[in-house]
C-alpha cells in the first residue's frame, strides 16, 4: 500500500452478530484508511451503528443473502453502484464467514469500478480479486470468526495499531433503563435465536427464572421486538416471587442492551447475535450453544464463557436451521440447574464486587 490514506468499503452483508464479530477487521481498516464505509444488509445495520472506526453506515439488501434474497436485475445493479460512486471508494474489503464466497459482492464492485478488492475465496476469483486468502491453506478453518475477519483485513494491509489489544468492543452510547440500574445485582435471560436449530426450549428458559427468582437474584429477560410473546412467557417464570424480574422484550435499542449486558453479573444466551454483544461489553456468559455450527468458530469470543449443549449431538457441523433431530437433544439435554453451576463457576473464576456467589443473594450487591 501506498502513503495515501484510502477511502475503504468494508462489507459484511448477514446478520447482527456476523457485523459485530468483524469490530476488530474494522478497526484495522480505520486505523490506515482516510474514511471507511461499512455495507451491511439490514438485519446487520443496527451492530454497524456500535462500532467504533465507521465513518458511514450503507444498507443493501443483496440479493444471495438468505434474509434479503430479491432478483438480480439491472434496476439492483444501477443501485449498487450509485452507492459506490457517492462514497467515492478507493478499495474495498470484503468480510465473509467460512461458508460464504465474496466473489459475488466482488463482481459488482468491479463493475462499480472499485479498483482494488480483497477476500477469502475457496474458488479461483480470477479477476475479481486483488487480495485473495484461500481457506484451509493461507487462512486456517478452525479460528474466531473475529480473527478470521482480522487476518482478511491484515491481507489487504490494514494492521491493528499497537495499543488495540483485538478484542470485540462497542461504542457505549447509552445507558440502562431506570428501572435496570435500580436492581443493583441482576442476571440477563436472552431466550430468543435466529433459528429454532438454536433455541434452548422456552420452558427451559422459564423455569430458569424461576430458579433465578428462588435464589433471590433478580432476573432480566432480554429480545427483541418480534420476541415480545416469547419473553412474556419466560418472564412468568418469576411470577408471584418477591424478587423482581423485568420482561425489556422490545423495549431496548441496540445500544441500550450494550448497556444492560454490561452491568449483568452473567448473561445467559444462545448462539445468537446478543451473545457477541454481550461479548464485546466484557459480560460474563453462560453459552448455551447448539452445535449446528461449529463452536470453535462462532462462540462468544469473550474472557470468560461457560459453554453448554452437546457439542458431538448428531446435528454437528449440519448448519440446520429447524433441528434435525426428533426433541432437539444436543440443547434440551442442558437444564436449569446447569446453567446454575456453570453461572458459579464463571463467578469463581471472575468475582465482581456485586456478588461472589450465586447464593449469596441480593444482600451481597454492592
Amino acid at each position: 500500500m501506498s502513503d495515501h490514506q484510502p477511502r475503504v468499503l468494508v462489507a459484511r452483508l448477514d446478520s447482527f452478530g456476523d457485523v459485530l464479530v468483524t469490530g476488530p477487521a474494522v478497526r484495522a481498516v480505520a486505523a490506515g484508511a482516510s474514511h471507511v464505509t461499512m455495507l451491511c444488509g439490514p438485519q446487520g445495520a443496527p451492530a454497524a451503528a456500535l462500532l467504533p472506526g465507521i465513518d458511514r453506515v450503507r444498507v443493501w439488501a443483496a440479493p444471495w443473502v438468505t434474509e434479503t434474497a430479491r432478483p438480480l436485475d439491472d434496476a439492483v445493479l444501477a443501485e449498487f453502484r450509485a452507492l459506490v460512486a457517492e462514497e467515492r471508494i478507493d478499495e474495498a474489503v470484503v468480510l465473509t464467514s467460512f461458508h460464504q464466497s465474496p466473489l459475488p459482492l466482488a463482481m459488482l464492485l468491479r463493475l462499480a469500478g472499485v479498483p482494488r478488492v480483497s477476500g477469502a475465496s475457496v474458488d479461483h476469483p480470477g479477476s475479481l480479486l486483488d487480495v485473495r486468502l484461500r481457506p484451509g491453506e493461507d487462512l486456517p478453518e478452525d479460528i474466531p470468526e473475529p480473527e478470521r475477519a482480522l487476518r482478511i483485513a491484515e491481507a489487504a494491509g490494514f494492521r491493528l495499531p499497537p495499543d488495540d489489544d483485538g478484542r470485540l468492543g462497542v461504542r457505549h452510547d447509552a445507558v440502562a433503563p431506570d428501572e435496570v440500574v435500580a436492581l443493583g445485582r441482576y442476571v440477563v435471560v436472552h431466550p430468543g435465536a435466529s433459528v429454532p436449530a438454536r433455541s434452548w426450549p422456552p420452558e427451559h428458559h422459564r423455569a430458569l427464572v424461576a430458579a433465578y427468582a428462588e435464589l433471590g437474584v433478580p432476573v432480566v429477560v432480554t429480545g427483541s421486538p418480534g420476541e415480545r410473546a416469547l419473553t412474556a412467557e419466560v418472564a412468568a417464570g418469576g411470577a408471584g416471587s418477591a424478587t423482581p424480574v423485568l420482561d425489556l422484550g422490545g423495549r431496548t435499542s441496540p445500544a441500550e442492551l450494550a448497556a444492560v449486558l454490561a452491568g449483568a453479573e452473567v448473561v445467559v444466551v444462545g448462539n445468537t447475535g446478543p451473545a457477541h454483544l454481550a461479548a464485546a461489553v466484557g459480560a460474563r456468559i453462560v453459552s448455551l450453544f447448539s452445535p449446528v455450527v461449529p463452536a470453535a468458530k462462532w462462540a462468544p469470543d469473550a474472557e470468560h464463557v461457560e459453554l453448554l449443549g452437546d457439542q458431538g449431538a448428531a446435528c454437528r457441523l449440519s448448519r440446520a436451521r429447524e433441528c434435525p433431530v426428533q426433541g432437539h437433544p444436543c440443547l434440551s439435554s442442558v437444564t436449569p440447574t446447569d446453567v446454575l453451576a456453570a453461572h458459579e463457576r464463571l463467578l469463581e473464576r471472575a468475582p465482581r464486587m456485586n456478588g461472589s456467589s450465586l447464593r449469596s443473594g441480593p444482600e451481597s450487591a454492592a
